[in-house]
């Protein structure tokens, strides 16, 4: 169950040519791709890409119609692996995944096809996951285009411009016999927009007339002597090629300004934001038309010389936009204007930011520093002070440093570290933890990506590295060797069941097989990749009209020799899963110990039960509702449920009682009765103030007449209680009766 629907988003793929397309960006890449006349099309998950996956999956019914063949990957390694079809046959064929991670994974394969060669088209659509938008290191796919010496693509985030980057990039990948990567940015990703669609085209070449007619060229196999005639082939032929095609196509822009003596090449990604930051300077207008020329690399590598020698000419100096480190593009930029002769000043990282997200307003301070230095007449008008430098100014004259919004909010709002959502499944495996912590003391853990990652945060402050995707196991292997020094703990590990489907099975479960370790592995299954947005696995325990589900972990990890295999069915029981715990740690057996957490992400499952639950409430239907809470007369105060639960629906309120001047434990209107709260409180002996209530919606007669007696009752044992205590009130000395 993926984290949305696109079921109804998807029919638009269907249009005819010349219809006006609106949508998000990732639908426009879809709709592009099928009328590429692509035949398959595989991926793997991951921000800020997961929804192009999920938009191919919704989109199967009419991808099936035109001969499209897509599946899901196991890893980014499979995929880029699938786009070989593409090396001996004219078949055009696209593979997506989140950078740079998910190229990390697939660089083995890709090196391959980049040295061999492509025959069909072999677009690899990466979303460019950098910035302060990111979850993980800062890296930029550029690093590995340049390594494997495949062409990149950085169209403007424009619609027209993203669908016309897919159709070059298959055209590119055809001309020059190369991969081509696609990066497209978080703002591109969910960018909306519109465009004039084409027809959508069947393959030409399919994999059917391929798997009836094959074909083996042994020059494209990356074997000695063909791996070193590759490389000349990537020098000699493929990049003259690449360089004829970006020229004569004109895939790089231009804008032509009449301050000619200066210049701004900037990368096609960041296009928009240059152009916003000269019109925020007076330099451009709102329709892309800009006093200062502009040369915009919609093809972030290769760089084409002829095209830098005819901007640069002439000219006293240029600005290189290109965000990150190292600053591939300025020390290229460099390179090649000093090999024609120009003296022309290249400013790039000593005006702008060396890393972050080049936002718009990193963007104008540094251009309007570059402005100065080359043409100071830009600023000889008045320049009325920006909303930042209004706040530096105080009535009594005294000049003050400007305040950035952020700094000024700063001190008034609480840190908002990640964390686990309301009722997440994961919760009470950590909880558990903790405990067993309390019996047995701290033990090494190591993390893994996913959403049992934020058992790093507050309150749990658990794990201590992450080394990559399903790589939890491997990243306690080496602590193995404390148990053959005689050490009295055992190393714990977590992954979810993402990244044990990922490559955790192999990596690290079968490797600590092989090498007998005692290390304590926790398999976090909550039915879903969850963090990727919802997507089925193998182990996921709902039917998948198009996917083979509902295959056991636990099986899985018995299949590669695991002995020692605990599975609890229901994290939420905290006695269970702690009991679990505990036993695995405390284990002498020899081989590693395999602990199966299981229980359905909560998110998903509220996706699927709160429309069907106002559905059936709207119908008529008898529906009880569960709420948890804490009653305020009992609770003491310790907040020690808070402290080793985290839940966010548990908060503070008054207690209401002018004995109990501290505030009390509560549940918000959030709390999606999970039951954890009242689950450890028990567990941890810490208090019997949790309760648990039924609301009935549209209850029936025996239930209303039921409700009033109650009712009654209840008010004729407060008005009597009322009575008792004014008539004390009245008559304080009155022997008691």
């Amino acid at each position: 169950m993926a984290e949305r629907s696109f079921a109804k988003e998807v029919q638009q793929l269907r249009v005819p040519a010349g219809t006006e397309f609106r949508g998000e960006g990732i639908l426009a890449v879809t709709k592009a791709l099928l009328e590429s006349g692509v035949s398959y099309v595989t991926g793997y998950q991951g921000s800020p890409i997961s929804h192009l996956m999920d938009v191919l999956a919704d989109a199967q019914p009419i991808l099936n119609a035109l001969g499209v063949y897509f599946e899901p990957a196991a890893s980014e390694a499979a995929a880029a692996a699938a786009l070989s079809a593409s090396v001996n046959y004219p078949v055009r064929g696209a593979v997506t995944w989140k950078s740079t991670v998910g190229t990390n994974v697939a660089s083995d394969a890709l090196a391959n096809l980049a040295s061999g060669g492509v025959t069909g088209g072999a677009l690899i659509i990466v979303g460019e996951d950098y910035g302060e938008g990111s979850s993980i290191m800062q890296e930029r796919t550029h690093a590995f285009a340049m390594k494997s010496q495949m062409w990149l693509l950085d169209p403007r985030p424009h619609l027209p411009s993203i669908v016309q980057a897919v159709h070059d990039g298959f055209a590119l990948s055809e001309a020059t016999h190369t991969p081509v990567m696609l990066e497209l940015r978080i703002r591109s990703c969910h960018l909306h927009g519109s465009f004039i669609t084409r027809e959508n085209r069947r393959p030409a070449f399919t994999l059917k007339d391929a798997l009836e007619n094959p074909r083996r060229d042994i020059d494209r196999i990356v074997l000695p002597p063909a791996s070193f005639l590759h490389e000349r082939e990537k020098l000699e032929q493929r990049w003259p090629a690449a360089v004829k095609f970006i020229t004569e196509r004109k895939l790089n822009e231009w804008v032509e300004g009449d301050l000619e003596h200066i210049g701004i090449v900037t990368l096609g990604g960041l296009a928009n934001s240059v152009l916003r930051a000269l019109k925020l300077l007076g330099q451009a207008d709102l329709f892309g038309a800009s006093r200062v020329p502009l040369y915009i690399l919609n093809v972030a590598y290769p760089l084409i010389e002829d095209e830098v020698d005819r901007f640069c000419r002439g000219k006293r100096a240029v600005l290189m936009v290109e965000e990150g480190q190292p600053d591939y593009l300025e020390q290229n930029l460099n390179t090649l204007l000093r090999r024609r002769g120009l003296d022309t000043a290249v400013h790039g990282k000593d005006l702008l930011p060396r890393g972050g997200d080049y936002t718009v307003a990193a963007l104008q301070k540094g251009i309007q520093g570059f402005l100065q230095r080359h043409h100071p007449a830009a600023f000889a008008a008045p320049v009325a002070l920006s909303l930042a430098a209004r706040k530096g100014a105080v009535d009594d004259g005294v000049p003050r440093a400007p305040v950035s919004a952020a700094a000024a909010l700063a001190p008034l709002l609480p840190p908002r570290p990640p964390g686990l959502c309301v009722g997440c499944p994961e919760r009470p495996i950590f909880s558990s933890l903790k405990l067993v912590e309390r019996e047995l003391g701290m033990h090494h853990v190591s993390a893994d990506i996913g959403c049992h990652l934020f058992s790093i945060m507050p309150p749990f402050h658990l794990g201590a590295t992450t080394m990559g995707y399903g790589l939890g196991g491997s990243s306690a292997s080496a602590f193995a060797a404390g148990a053959q020094l005689g050490a009295s703990k055992p190393a714990l590990a977590f992954m979810g069941d993402g990244g044990f489907w990922h490559n955790g099975l192999t990596s690290g479960i079968a490797n600590a097989v092989f090498n007998k370790q005692r290390n304590v592995f926790v398999i976090v299954d909550n039915n879903y990749s969850a963090a990727t947005g919802g997507q089925d696995l193998p182990s996921s325990r709902a039917v998948n009209p198009n996917r083979s589900t509902m295959h056991p972990i636990e099986r899985a990890v018995r299949g590669v020799g695991v002995e020692w295999v605990r599975t609890i069915t229901r994290t939420y029981d905290v006695k269970s899963m702690r009991a679990a715990l505990r036993a695995a740690l405390s284990s002498k057996e020899p081989g590693p110990k395999v602990v199966i957490a299981q229980s359905e992400c909560m998110l998903n499952r509220q996706r699927r039960d709160k429309p069907a639950t106002a559905k059936a409430i709207e119908a008529g239907a008898r529906v009880v509702k569960e709420r948890f809470g804490v009653d305020a007369a009992v609770c003491s105060g310790d907040h020690a449920c808070m402290r080793i639960s985290g839940c966010p629906s548990l908060t503070l309120a008054p207690s209401g009682d002018a004995l109990k001047p501290d505030p009390v434990a509560s549940v918000d209107e959030h709390c999606v009765a999970c039951g954890h709260c009242g689950e450890v409180a028990d567990a941890a002996v810490l208090c019997p103030s949790f309760y648990k209530a039924h609301k009935v919606h549209n209850p029936g007669a025996a239930e209303r007449w039921l409700d009033r007696w109650r009712r009654r009752a209840l008010a004729w044992l407060q008005a009597r209680q009322w009575r008792a205590r004014a008539h004390r009130a009245l008559f304080p000395l009155e022997a008691p009766r």
